[in-house]
């Protein structure tokens, strides 16, 4: 430990080099109460002897490199706590359920093969299917939007269907 003949104000190289091995443990003990993760203990305890190693010369009492050091690791915790802090608060929030890149690629390459599978089919089939299912409309709607049968609406749409799926297969 610190010997009681040094003089106020004798702070050299080898005192803090008996004190970091006497009280690393103690020090890094202590940054881990008030941190969460090991490697941060380590680095605040490692800046803190690198800080009053700096400051060596205007620590007046040689017996108080211990409090200085002490002092130091819980404010670089409260830095490294509040930088942490502040991370959090400024960090993007992620959109929730948004595809990836990938799928968004995906769905452009798949939205484009319809629309070129559908301008192969024919045009009533085509309408069918557009207004049943891209505009939401009942058999009915469809119908009477035409000016065909419900009839005639089922069958453009079953045979739509059918044509469309064999020309999205050639795409693949």
């Amino acid at each position: 430990m610190v010997s009681s003949d040094r003089e106020a104000g004798d702070v050299t190289v080898d005192l803090l080099t008996e004190t970091y091995r006497d009280h690393y443990g103690s020090l890094l003990k202590l940054a881990a109460l008030l941190l969460d993760d090991l490697a941060s203990c380590e680095d605040v305890v490692q800046e803190a002897f690198i800080r009053v190693h700096s400051a060596r010369s205007r620590v007046r009492d040689a017996d108080k490199v211990l409090a200085y050091l002490r002092q130091t690791v819980v404010n670089l915790s409260r830095s490294a706590l509040r930088r942490r802090l502040v991370g959090m608060r400024l960090a993007p929030k992620p959109m929730p359920d948004m595809p990836s890149a990938e799928e968004g690629a995906y769905e452009l390459l798949e939205k484009d093969a319809l629309i070129q599978a559908l301008r192969g089919i024919q045009r009533r089939q085509r309408e069918v299917l557009v207004l049943r299912y891209f505009s939401d409309l009942t058999e009915a709607q469809v119908a009477d939007l035409l000016g065909i049968s419900i009839g005639s609406v089922k069958a453009y749409g079953s045979r739509g269907i059918e044509a469309l799926r064999v020309r999205m297969e050639a795409f693949r």
